[in-house]
This record gives structure tokens, C-alpha cells and sequence, in this order.
């Protein structure tokens, strides 16, 4: 047999694109999402909001609203005086002043962008409650608006918290190399202006929370990627005992990150809860959701990039203008820094600098949307390598190509320290140019051009960093996020020999129930059928640190493979002494734990748990009843997935429209579990990203109006806008975890929006366009036509 062949033999389920576990209660309806939960004697909320971007609250008259016989109580911020703190911020860097203004649930003395919350009312009827809202009559008295984060550092320009003097939050460098040197060792450098612009995560499920105080003890489902965070928090701003605080993550209906948050709305429905003594139930609107749940990216970047005149790249530096918006979050100061650990991309660069300053605006905050800082670093690097390719005269592919860390030269250290853990761009690239037919490509163009369409491809060569745990690094004394971010897990096999395994990351639609029982069902030697995956709740099981960063696979599955592996080592032990052979000569073979050689002789998993838990006086001796293991796992280092994706776009000159006619993605997450599953992950991602580069952007007007406040108006893209994705990849293993597995979930909004915007560029520039930035609608696009033809 073949290695291959032995792979498959000893893990039948692993690369096997298995129907998902998750779907059936999914696809028919039978799945519970915050909003199907009801508890007799709720109460509804509502909140009242600020229509203004910045003002003083001189007066809430509630005396309206509390007259209504629907209305049961009305909450404002000056009620709340006995909370023990404001909301979150979890980055406390070492050696750096973070400015952070407190955040309270609801606003106390001043509003800072629109949407804020000044009051809560609860009622029996969910109508009646927002019907009271808009008795609620707050008397603002109106302040000076910041919106423009590239004049917020300004001499007189209007500030956001006047109090602490300046618009400025922080700033933030990580370099390495002699970055002076490098820029005088290039002969071209180019300088772009790279915009990132401010999305919404949009899930298809906006936030709920249903709170359930009860004799000292709190109940909270909450759509939510972090259940234990909002534990943990809720007991240090509530001021009860964490061990009485239960938060469960029913269906969440999509997060991208925009649930990965420590709510306003889930500390108010709890506080309430308690204050009214009666459960109180908050499902969030579409506009709310567009207006209060915390936006992605607001970026603008000043990239060098250096080459010496045959295309080496000697230098990279970027210094990074970042809006955080009018409060901080959990992580919004730590997104623009997470970038900045990749900022060479899969370039041998030997000098790499990045300087980040963030700003207060009057805006709703920026926190992580899908891939956080990562897609950032990857456009500002991609976009860039085009522009210097042209700068060069050199083909676009082949400075890449001259550029790339060699696949035998890793694990490979960057000029930044960073540990790069496995890779083959090469590999990745060569695939997928096999896919492409590039000769037939440039023949199209030709007559496409006739027509008055210009056709253009662009291509993205990236890496990431993600599997984010390791606590040595993230932690306070490194990065500074004030956590370990351990995974646990637990397997359980029952009396019958069915398998539970308890996860403490909280999945949201990736299809871990899937992946992680394929790898416990190859592990025990069972179906995964009889796999049950139980997560997302903190009254049970396994702690955890939640679902984010592509981590949920490289790490929270790796606990649950550890954890397997004890139970499997007990069952050895157990069958090894019933059939009188040694521990190591037993082996997990179709679906048996048996002898080498003798296959026949063995026990079924059922059978061996049925010793542990009714005859356990057949055990070895001292060996405790039951078959059951939990582990804990921080790894020692990230992981870090690649792959090279292609955009073909076809831009009509006469109106400006871009259509993806082609996409092609090749990507390397290390030896595959489901190719099905990762599949999904990078379809999903690619689509994110083209929705950023042409369609989605969240606008504001002057006086801090939002103006793209529902999906008439914030344009996501449909199955009529994106072609059928061409997906394929390349297995590179990591040599961090015992999987050997790397992320996916993120790897598509990562790569993709420099692939569409190379290709735009590449379709313009026989007309004279050379540099655009993002969003490339319409209307931009065909204004950079005519003033390229002026």
C-alpha cells in the first residue's frame, strides 16, 4: 500500500466530502434561532436611539411612554448606576496608550454617532414596545461632527471625545529589517493610496438576545460567536457570580464577526431582566443591524513598496490610517495590527514596517468582519506588486514568482521574527495557471474590445495568519490581548457506544458538527453518524474561547483529536488486558480495536465501553470506570494558509460595469477533512470580497447620517452577480498541530478583493486607467474612463 493508501485506511472519513450534519434541521426549518425562543412572561424591548451624530442629552422625558397601559417599565443610562463597568475592550498592548473612553449600554450625558442608545422600554408586545420607543422624547442639544479620519488629526478639527483632547486613539509599529536601507538598495519605488473601505458584516440573521434573570442566577441565549467571552464579561459588569451565569448560542444564523462581541444589547436585556424581575427578549432590525452593529475595515493606507530594476524586492512599508469609530470594542483597536504580522505577504522581503494610527469618529465602531486586518495587508501588498510590475515593465506573475519564499526553505522566518510554518506558493501558482488558458484569454480581449468591453485578470498570491491561540504570543505580555486563547474539548463515549464530544469554540455555519465527527469517528473507529458534536453552550461541557480567526479547526478540533486520542489509549489499555496483548500491538481497524494480525480478534467500541461503565471490575487494575477524556490545547505557534487566485472581469466602457465572468481560486488549509466543507468556506469568502470590491460600502453623509441604512441602499451581491467559482488545492501540511491542518474560513475575503481590483485596472489600462481604489462601481469606474480620456 501506498502512504496515501495507508492514510485512507487508518482515517476512512477524513477527505471525504460528507453530507453535512448540520443541514437537515437547517434546510427544513426545524432549527431554533434566538427569535424562535419564547419564555412564558417575557418581556419585549425596544431601544431608543439617537438620530443625532453627536449631542449633548439635555432631557429624556419618559413620562409618555410610562403612561401607555402597554408599556411595563422605560430605562435610561442614569438607571444603570449600579452597573460595576462600561462594555469591553480586550487589547491592552504593553508600552502602548490606548485612549478608551468609556462605553456604557446605554449613553450617558452625550451621543456619538447615530444609533447610539439612550433608553430601553419593555412590554408585554413586541409592537407596543417599539410604539413606546417612539413616545420616548429626548431633547439633543447638537455638537460639532468628526467624520474624516484622514482631517481628524487637524489642528481645529471637531472631536469626538472632547475630554481627552485629540481625536488620536493610538499608535501602533511592528517592524524588522533595515527599512532606510532597503528603500536605498531599490531603484523603483512605488507609493499608492490604498482605501479600504467601511463594510457591514450583514449575516443573514441579525442579533437577538433573550435574558432570563431567576433567583440570582442568569439564563442568556444570545446569537453570539463567543459565549464564554459574554460569560465572563456579564459577571464582571453585572456583578454576579460567573458560575451563575449560563449563556447559550442557539443557531446564529451567520457571524463573519460581526457576532464575535461582547454586547451593549446583551449587558442591557440582562441588566433588565433583573432590574424588571421578568425575562426581556431584544430581536435586532435589519436597519438597526446596518446602523449599531459594529462595521469592518475604514482603512486608508500609505503603501512604499521597493525593487532593485530586476524585480527584488528590498522593502515594504505602510503606514495605516485607521477609524475606529466613536467607541472601542472588544477588538476594534487590535484589527488594523493583525494585518501587520503578514505584511510581507509570500515575499522574501528582508525590511518590513508598519505604522498604524487609529481615530475616533463620529461613527459607528469598526471591530473584525471577516478575516480582520488580514484582507487588509493583503490588498495594500497585491495591489501593489501590480503596480510595481508595471513600474518595471516586468510580467505580473513573474515578479511574484521571483519573489516567492521557497517551499524548502520553511519553516520559514520573516523579517518581522514571525515563524511562517509550511508552504509551496509555487505549487499553488502553478495550479492555478493550469486552470487558466491565458493565450485563449488575450485572443478574447481582442474581440471583446470591438464591442466596447474591456476584459481584464487579476491575480492574488496571499498568505494569513490565523489558528489564533498561541497564548505566549496573543497574550497580555505579547500581543496584549488580555486572554489565553486555549481550546478545550471533551469525548465521552456512552454506555452504548455512541460518541458526544463537547467543543468550547462555538460554531455559526462552518460545518464543524461535520468535520470534527469525521475526525472522532476515524480516531474511535465508528460512523460519524454516531458522532454528536455539543457546542455553544457554557452550561455544558467544554470551555472555550470561541469561534474567530480561522481557529476553530487548527485548534478547537486539534483538542477534540487530543481528547479522542486519550480515550482511544484508554481503550487500548482495557482491550490489550481482556485479550491478554500488548497496549501497541492494538489497533483501531475496521471499526475494531484489535490484535495485529488478528483481525478477529478484537472488541467494537461499544463493547469496550460497555466494560468501562457496567464491568469495570475487567479493567486493568486502579483503571477508573467510564470512557471519557478531556485536553486542553495552546499551541505553540499560528498557522498559516496560502493559495493563488485569478478574477477575470469583463468592464463595459460606455457605462463603467464590471461583471465577473471567471473566478478562480486555488488554496492550501494543509490535508483536507472535507473538501466539500472547505469549498463552501472559500465560495462564501470570495463572494464577501467581491461584494466589498464592487458593490458594498457603508457611507456616511457630512453630519454623520448614515446614509446606506438597509439593503435598498447597501448593495450586497446576488447569484445574477457572481459566476460559478472554480475551486481546486493543494494540501501543504503544518507542522503545529497533529492534524496538520490550517484555516479556510477567512481565505476567500482575503485573497479576493485585490484579484478584482488587478483585473479592473487590467482591463482599463489600454484606456489609461492605471489605479483605482475600491468599491468599483459603476459610476466610479466610468468616471476614471473619462477622466483617463481627458
Amino acid at each position: 500500500m501506498t502512504a496515501i493508501d495507508d492514510r485512507a485506511a487508518a482515517a476512512p472519513h477524513r477527505g471525504q466530502s460528507l453530507r453535512r450534519k448540520e443541514d437537515p434541521r437547517l434546510i427544513t426549518g426545524r432549527a431554533s434561532y434566538t427569535d424562535d425562543l419564547n419564555i412564558t412572561g417575557q418581556l419585549h424591548a425596544a431601544i431608543v436611539r439617537s438620530p443625532e451624530a453627536h449631542a449633548k442629552i439635555v432631557s429624556i422625558d419618559t413620562s409618555a411612554a410610562l403612561e401607555r397601559d402597554d408599556v411595563v417599565a422605560v430605562y435610561t443610562g442614569e438607571d444603570m448606576a449600579d452597573l460595576l463597568g462600561p462594555l469591553p475592550m480586550a487589547w491592552v498592548p504593553p508600552g502602548v496608550d490606548v485612549q478608551n473612553p468609556p462605553h456604557w449600554p446605554l449613553a450617558r450625558g452625550t451621543v456619538k454617532h447615530v444609533g447610539d442608545p439612550v433608553a430601553i422600554v419593555l412590554s408585554e408586545d413586541r409592537g407596543a414596545a417599539i410604539d413606546g420607543a417612539e413616545d420616548v422624547f429626548v431633547e439633543y442639544e447638537p455638537l460639532p461632527v468628526c467624520m474624516d479620519i484622514e482631517t481628524a488629526l487637524e489642528d481645529g478639527a471637531a472631536l469626538t471625545h472632547p475630554e481627552i483632547g485629540t481625536n488620536k486613539c493610538h499608535e501602533w509599529s511592528l517592524g524588522g529589517g533595515d527599512i532606510e536601507a532597503g528603500f536605498a538598495a531599490a531603484d523603483v519605488i512605488v507609493e499608492r493610496r490604498v482605501v479600504n473601505h467601511r463594510v457591514s458584516g450583514a449575516p443573514i440573521e441579525p442579533r437577538g438576545v433573550l435574558a432570563d434573570y431567576r433567583a440570582g442566577a442568569l439564563t442568556l441565549h444570545t446569537s453570539t460567536q463567543v459565549p464564554h467571552f459574554v460569560r465572563l464579561f456579564a459577571a464582571l459588569i453585572l456583578g454576579i457570580n460567573e458560575e451563575k451565569i449560563r449563556v447559550i448560542a442557539p443557531e446564529v444564523g451567520g457571524g463573519f464577526g460581526a457576532k464575535l462581541q461582547v454586547t451593549g444589547e446583551e449587558m442591557l436585556c440582562s441588566w433588565a431582566s433583573r432590574k424588571s424581575g421578568r425575562p426581556v427578549k431584544w430581536i435586532e432590525t435589519r436597519s438597526e443591524h446596518m446602523a449599531v452593529c459594529h462595521h469592518g475595515r475604514d482603512q486608508v493606507a500609505t503603501v512604499r513598496l521597493g525593487a532593485t530594476k530586476d524585480g527584488r524586492l528590498t522593502a515594504i512599508h505602510s503606514k495605516i490610517l485607521a477609524d475606529m469609530g466613536a467607541y472601542l470594542m472588544l477588538l476594534t483597536p487590535a484589527v488594523p495590527s493583525l494585518g501587520a504580522f503578514v505584511m510581507s505577504g509570500v515575499y522574501d522581503i528582508p525590511a518590513v514596517q508598519t505604522d498604524i494610527t487609529t481615530v475616533f469618529t463620529n461613527k459607528c465602531a469598526t471591530d473584525a468582519i471577516r478575516g480582520a486586518g488580514r484582507p487588509e495587508a493583503t490588498h495594500m501588498i497585491e495591489v501593489c506588486m501590480d503596480q510595481l510590475a508595471d513600474e518595471l515593465g516586468m510580467d505580473r506573475l513573474e515578479l511574484r514568482r521571483k519573489n516567492f519564499i521557497p517551499k524548502d526553505d520553511f519553516p520559514h522566518e520573516t523579517a518581522l521574527g514571525i515563524v511562517y510554518d509550511s508552504g509551496n506558493y509555487e505549487g499553488a501558482l502553478d495550479l492555478l495557471m493550469e486552470k487558466l488558458d491565458l493565450p485563449a484569454l488575450e485572443a478574447e480581449k481582442a474581440e471583446l474590445a470591438a464591442k466596447g468591453i474591456r476584459r481584464g485578470i487579476g491575480y492574488s498570491t496571499y498568505t494569513e495568519i490565523c489558528g489564533l491561540a498561541p497564548s505566549r504570543i496573543t497574550g497580555p505580555e505579547g500581543f496584549g490581548l488580555q486572554t489565553g486563547l486555549w481550546e478545550s474539548a471533551i469525548v465521552r463515549v456512552t454506555v452504548t457506544g455512541n460518541v458526544v464530544v463537547y467543543t468550547g469554540t462555538s460554531p455559526h455555519g462552518q460545518g464543524h458538527e461535520t468535520t470534527m465527527a469525521q475526525i472522532v469517528a476515524d480516531k474511535l473507529g465508528v460512523d460519524p453518524a454516531q458522532v454528536e458534536i455539543m457546542h455553544g453552550d457554557t452550561g455544558t461541557g467544554a470551555m472555550g474561547l470561541g469561534t474567530y480567526g480561522s481557529r476553530t479547526t487548527a485548534v478547537g478540533t486539534e483538542a477534540v483529536a487530543r481528547a479522542a486520542d486519550k480515550v482511544v489509549e484508554k481503550a487500548r489499555s482495557i482491550v490489550s488486558h481482556l485479550l491478554e496483548a500488548a497496549p501497541e500491538d492494538i489497533e483501531v481497524h475496521d471499526g475494531k480495536f484489535s490484535v495485529k494480525g488478528s483481525p478477529d480478534k478484537g472488541l467494537a467500541l461499544a463493547e469496550v465501553s460497555g466494560v468501562a461503565h457496567v464491568q469495570p471490575e475487567k479493567m486493568p487494575q486502579g483503571m477508573e470506570p467510564g470512557l471519557e477524556e478531556t485536553s486542553f490545547y495552546d499551541p505553540e505557534n499560528f498557522v498559516f494558509p496560502f493559495g493563488a487566485h485569478a478574477c477575470i472581469v469583463d468592464v463595459e466602457e460606455d457605462t463603467g460595469k464590471v461583471k465577473v465572468v471567471r473566478y478562480v481560486a486555488i488554496d492550501d488549509c494543509g490535508p483536507a477533512i472535507n473538501p466539500m466543507v472547505i469549498d463552501g468556506q472559500v465560495h462564501g469568502g470570495i463572494a464577501q470580497a467581491i461584494g466589498q470590491a464592487l458593490y458594498e460600502h457603508v457611507m456616511y453623509d457630512d453630519t454623520g447620517q448614515l446614509v446606506t441604512g438597509t439593503f435598498v441602499d447597501y448593495a450586497l451581491p446576488t447569484a445574477a452577480e457572481l459566476p460559478s467559482f472554480e475551486t481546486d488545492r493543494t494540501e501543504t501540511p503544518s507542522p503545529v498541530n497533529s492534524l496538520g491542518v490550517k484555516g479556510i474560513g477567512e481565505a476567500g475575503t482575503i485573497a479576493a478583493t485585490p484579484a478584482v481590483v488587478n483585473a479592473v485596472i487590467d482591463a482599463l489600462k489600454p484606456l489609461g486607467v492605471t489605479y483605482m481604489n475600491m468599491p468599483l462601481g459603476p459610476e466610479a469606474v466610468w468616471t476614471a474612463i473619462q477622466e483617463a480620456g481627458q
